[in-house]
């Protein structure tokens, strides 16, 4: 695998190459349901390269002002932005969904981010499933921002495999020139991450920081608390010298008085493994 310097930046460690580390962020559904500064707050506070913003119901995440001020405040860089593309997120910036999407793209573009995380479709947006691979590329090619595509999961509704997405859930199955790997997606789905990686190539330009056990449910462990291969992950990566943004992606809403602790041992995970000291 090669870098990414299109997508990638600078990272202040260095992994034993000599190549710079990449960025770690931190993603605002980290500190699900509080507000997104909470996470520029533990950002800046643990040490995290940046923020990956997730648009949604909050209004500061559709604010480009608000967010960019939010940045300086605490002294932490937008990385990425993710799309309003999940199922709870379908009415935000209307209902058009390449309409949101060049919102999207416009809001990195506002804010300096250089990835724009995008789901597929689900099912029954047929007009918008069938023509999502062409219309993703033709969308990366009019915006100064990287639409990278994430891997998803089966829905599973009694014990038999449901098909939630439209083109589908898998990245293989797809020719999609950027990809986001998520590894709690992963498990879910029951795909080995390090498979998935070599399988995909340079096509991964970024990652979602988790891990899972492979339960029908979407974890978004700690990573190490999960049976992924996240460090050989992160470690291939670094040896690969690849330049994405590494973007820590945890369920800390379950425990929010140990969110710290997990914030933290997420991020000495991520600097471990990708040799950064």
């Amino acid at each position: 695998m090669t870098g990414q310097g299109s997508v990638g930046a600078t990272g202040t460690g260095r992994p034993s190459g000599g190549t710079p580390a990449p960025l770690v962020g931190l993603a605002t559904t980290s500190v699900y349901p509080d507000p997104a500064e909470e996470a520029f707050r533990a950002a800046a506070e643990l040490g995290y390269d940046g923020v990956e913003v997730m648009v949604w119901s909050e209004p500061v995440t559709r604010d480009a002002d608000a967010l960019q001020k939010m940045s300086d405040t605490y002294g932490v860089p937008i990385l990425s932005i993710h799309a309003p593309t999940l199922l709870l997120t379908q009415g935000v910036w209307g209902r058009d969904n390449w309409a949101r999407l060049v919102r999207s793209a416009e809001h990195a573009e506002a804010l300096g981010a250089g990835v724009v995380v995008v789901h597929p479709p689900f099912r029954w947006q047929r007009t918008y499933g069938k023509a999502f691979e062409e219309g993703i590329a033709a969308l990366g090619e009019e915006h100064h921002c990287t639409f990278a595509v994430e891997n998803m999961f089966p829905w599973r509704v009694g014990g038999r495999d449901v098909r939630a997405y439209a083109p589908g859930w898998d990245l293989l199955d797809h020719s999609y020139s950027h990809c986001t790997l998520d590894f709690s997606h992963a498990a879910t789905a029951r795909q080995d991450s390090l498979e998935l990686l070599e399988d995909l190539g340079d096509r991964v330009v970024h990652v979602h920081l988790a891990d899972g056990s492979g339960s029908l449910k979407d974890e978004h462990l700690v990573p190490g608390d999960g049976n992924q291969p996240v460090a050989e992950v992160l470690e291939k990566l670094a040896a690969d010298g690849w330049a994405g943004h590494v973007v820590a992606e945890i369920n800390t809403r379950r425990d929010k008085t140990r969110r710290t602790v997990a914030l933290q041992r997420t991020l000495d995970f991520a600097r471990r493994h990708l040799g950064a000291g």
